[in-house]
């Protein structure tokens, strides 16, 4: 197949700064024909190796071959050409739908060439006009059938369309349900393993960094430009009390009981700048030793991110790690197959990305070698709990000069962003191997409730006397466990 574009570094594997990311998820390109500009929406999994794959230019194929290295086997089919942005898929019982910016669409192929010939509305009962940055992304189904929308404000910053700022679950019957209010400006949305659902909604008005927000039924995620459609439902009950500008996230969330605060920020810059689609690792290892953890696109740095969860007096909040560098744009969704494929696609209009490309499409497979990293990073009452994916070396791990710690948070105001504030040394004051050789309890003097604490872990080696090949963690902690 002719190609216009390389859609991978075909240089060096890019490494990180202390391993080789590619020996343990080497990267490949899915060439992509000269005569599609792809920019990927969506991404979902159909039966017979194939997947489907959407544009923001509100075009869908169906790519065979996207699993091979064999280029002969490659085949793009157009199952359906000119929607709306389409920014989610999901396939259920034979039907593909796609969530357009002004309705969620289902789609079957009746004679069997992967083309669709029935197009049906499942709704379209949220507001749109012409302005650019109405985005609406959607879910693939949850339990009980439904697809979750997370619809981006008017401009980013106002709500001029009814439920700009929601998320809404769209039933099989095709009610919409208004779910969940103070939604700013979505990137991706996706399950974690249990069937929570979570979104990415990106740095601006209320939003000091980018976050990954649970979307519980019934709460308010943050930003109130969009509370005004309260007025249109009883589906959650009253509308909440607004925040007040210039406070702090763990301040307002204590006073506003709806207020669900982010399960993670991710440290603008060092971080994530427009974190984007969610995947959560439930295929038994066949993708790493990262089992039901969630991995993050991300647009502006071209990489993904690696989350891991946990819950504290019933409230969502965790650690996010660098994972892998080097796609060739900006990443947008992200799909992991049962077999273990990571599939990823990007564009860079609109905001730039590191990956020069104007778009991607992109596979990650696990080589079987298994990364040195800090496989999770949990809260206890006097410090965190870290699991390494290999045994450790003892006199490093059990050495607290092998750490260091930092803390700090963000100006939960309207303007737009926020520079890190209220910055901390937390002290750490004993690093506890523990019996298995995987893990390290470190005691820490100076946690700071609803701080950002980010751990680096630079001095730690395994067995062989090697480093992480990811050395920082950034653990957002809303809450402290009791004792």
């Amino acid at each position: 197949m002719k190609t216009a574009f390389t859609i991978a570094f075909c240089l060096a594997p890019f490494a990180s700064a202390n391993g080789d990311e590619a020996a343990h998820y080497p990267m490949t390109e899915i060439p992509i024909p000269e005569d599609i500009y792809l920019e990927g929406g969506g991404i979902e999994v159909l039966p017979g190796d194939r997947i489907a794959v959407s544009s923001r230019r509100g075009d869908i194929y169906i790519v065979e071959g996207a699993y091979t290295d064999t280029q002969d086997d490659d085949r793009w089919i157009p199952w359906a050409i000119g929607l709306h942005e389409v920014l989610g898929l999901a396939w259920k019982d034979g039907w593909l739908y796609a969530t357009q910016r002004p309705e969620v669409t289902r789609m079957r192929d009746e004679d069997g060439d992967w083309r669709a010939d029935v197009f049906e509305t499942v709704s379209s009962a949220w507001g749109i006009n012409g302005d650019y940055h109405e985005y609406a992304f959607g879910s693939r189904h949850d339990k009980d059938g439904n697809i979750w929308v997370v619809l981006c404000l008017t401009g980013s910053g106002g709500a001029a369309s009814d439920f700009r700022g929601w998320a809404v679950r769209l039933t099989p019957e095709g009610e919409m349900i208004p779910t969940c209010s103070g939604v700013r400006s979505p990137g991706g949305i996706g399950q974690n393993h249990l069937g929570d659902m979570f979104y990415c909604d990106n740095q601006g008005p209320w939003n000091g960094t980018s976050c990954l927000k649970h979307l519980k039924p019934s709460s308010f995620t943050g930003n109130p430009t969009g509370n005004k459609y309260y007025e249109l439902t009883d589906a959650i009950g009253s509308r909440p009390a607004d925040p007040e500008s210039g406070s702090r996230i763990h301040t307002e969330a204590e006073r506003i009981p709806e207020f669900v605060p982010p399960a993670v920020q991710f440290p603008h810059g060092a971080l994530s700048n427009s974190p984007t689609g969610i995947a959560a690792d439930t295929t038994g290892g066949k993708f790493g030793p990262f089992e039901n953890q969630l991995f993050v696109g991300e647009q502006t740095k071209s990489r993904l991110l690696r989350v891991d969860l946990e819950k504290v007096n019933g409230v969502y909040q965790g650690a996010a790690f660098i994972f892998r560098d080097g796609f060739g744009s900006g990443n947008v969704p992200v799909r992991i197959a049962p077999n273990g494929t990571l599939f990823t696609g990007g564009t860079n209009r609109g905001w730039g990305s590191t990956g020069r490309k104007p778009f991607a499409l992109e596979r990650l497979n696990y080589s079987g070698e298994v990364p040195f990293e800090i496989l999770t990073m949990r809260a206890r009452p006097d410090g965190f709990i870290l699991t390494f994916t290999e045994a450790v070396d003892k006199a490093t791990a059990a050495d607290p000069a092998s750490y260091k710690m930092e803390a700090y948070t963000y100006i939960y105001q309207s303007r737009y962003g926020s520079p890190v504030v209220d910055k901390s040394t937390p002290a750490i004051t004993a690093a506890e191997l523990g019996a298995d050789g995987k893990s390290v309890r470190l005691k820490v003097d100076g946690l700071v409730k609803g701080h950002v604490h980010q751990l680096t872990a630079a001095g730690v080696r395994n067995t062989d006397g090697e480093p992480l090949v990811h050395d920082t963690g950034y653990y957002t902690l809303t809450q402290i466990p009791a004792g």
